[in-house]
């Protein structure tokens, strides 16, 4: 019996937290710019001495790239607002009550809102004496699925009573998630009235530095694009997109690639983005827009660029699949 005065103590409760990269407030500048400097100022990001980055950063790029930046983002922003924000918020609503009534899901983004420190206080507010950590990133990669736990450890640091932590570990070779992605490809296929002459599978890039310094990044892209083939049945050609700086990054290029392929005479495309859980700014206006350009600008007559999981049902059930092996031991599934 707890002593008279006692403050309420909440249920015990199990929380599962899924974490995205991040997106402004609203697509204009002044909001790009506050998420371009807190994304950019990140030593996993980029990993050039302070001392000579932050001029940098401070100067050219931020007075230059969130005008840009914001351009890209208003070509695809929704009325409920970001689509990564709006998504990743429908994959968690999608997740509620699928691990029972004591297991609470929510979401945050790396960089921008909701905190993840500030998700996880609430998450212990109520009552969640465990919480399993969720990057939504198939790939492991130092700059996305690490800096994403180390914004979470970092508020785990400033608590005194900190609740217990498991991490989704990375699920590129996945059964579940290559099934999810075989049915989605041919479904997305089957919708169109052309057959693709190829199919390109764009993964975000990283500099070429990080493969030579041993982030395992490079070769989850590769097996996955190698599985995806197989249970497609057909031939994928890896690619990958969003360069930045003058830093040799990961090759082969996806706007380098798109642009050849009509003069070897490949003019219907289809392009699907493995490593992204929910479309954003980079397959939607990347892909979808630029990548679209690109590709008819040199010839092409038909492109495609499919969606990604999103919070549709093979995603979602992906994740029921993925999120109930990790919680084993912690609940019992209804």
């Amino acid at each position: 019996m707890k002593p008279a005065g006692h403050p309420a103590i909440p249920a015990p409760k199990v929380g599962v937290l899924l974490v995205n990269l991040g997106t402004p407030d609203a697509a204009e500048p002044r909001a790009v710019r506050r998420y371009l400097a807190e994304f950019l100022s990140d030593r996993r990001v980029v990993e050039i001495p302070r001392l000579v980055w932050q001029p940098i950063l401070r100067g050219a790029i931020l007075t230059t790239r969130p005008r840009k930046s914001a351009h890209a983002y208003a070509q695809v922003w929704r009325e409920d607002g970001s689509p990564l924000a709006a998504i990743t918020r429908a994959q968690s609503d999608a997740l509620q009550g699928a691990f029972g009534p004591d297991v609470l899901i929510d979401w945050a983004m790396r960089y921008g809102r909701p905190a993840i420190g500030d998700r996880i206080a609430t998450m212990k507010a109520a009552g969640c004496e465990r919480i399993l950590l969720a990057p939504l990133y198939p790939q492991y990669c130092a700059a996305t699925t690490a800096t994403a736990n180390d914004k979470a450890f970092a508020a785990l640091a400033a608590m005194r009573w900190q609740p217990a932590i498991r991490t989704l570990p990375p699920y590129y070779d996945d059964p579940a998630y290559l099934d999810a992605l075989k049915v989605s490809v041919e479904g997305s296929l089957a919708a169109l009235d052309w057959e693709p002459d190829a199919i390109l599978a764009s993964f975000h890039g990283m500099p070429q530095r990080t493969l030579e310094l041993g982030d395992p990044y490079h070769c989850h892209c590769r097996k996955t694009g190698r599985l995806l083939s197989a249970a497609l049945g057909r031939e994928l050609t890896v690619t990958f997109q969003s360069r930045f700086g003058r830093a040799k990054w990961l090759e082969p290029a996806t706007d380098t690639v798109l642009a050849a392929l009509p003069g070897k005479g490949v003019r219907k495309v289809a392009i699907v983005a493995p490593g992204f859980s929910a479309d954003c700014v980079e397959t939607l206006e990347e892909l979808s827009i630029r990548g679209r350009e690109t590709f008819e600008a040199a010839g092409g007559t038909h492109f495609a660029s499919l969606p990604c999981l999103n919070a549709d049902p093979p995603g979602i059930a992906m994740l029921r699949t993925l999120l109930a092996r990790e919680l084993a031991g912690w609940v019992t599934l209804p």
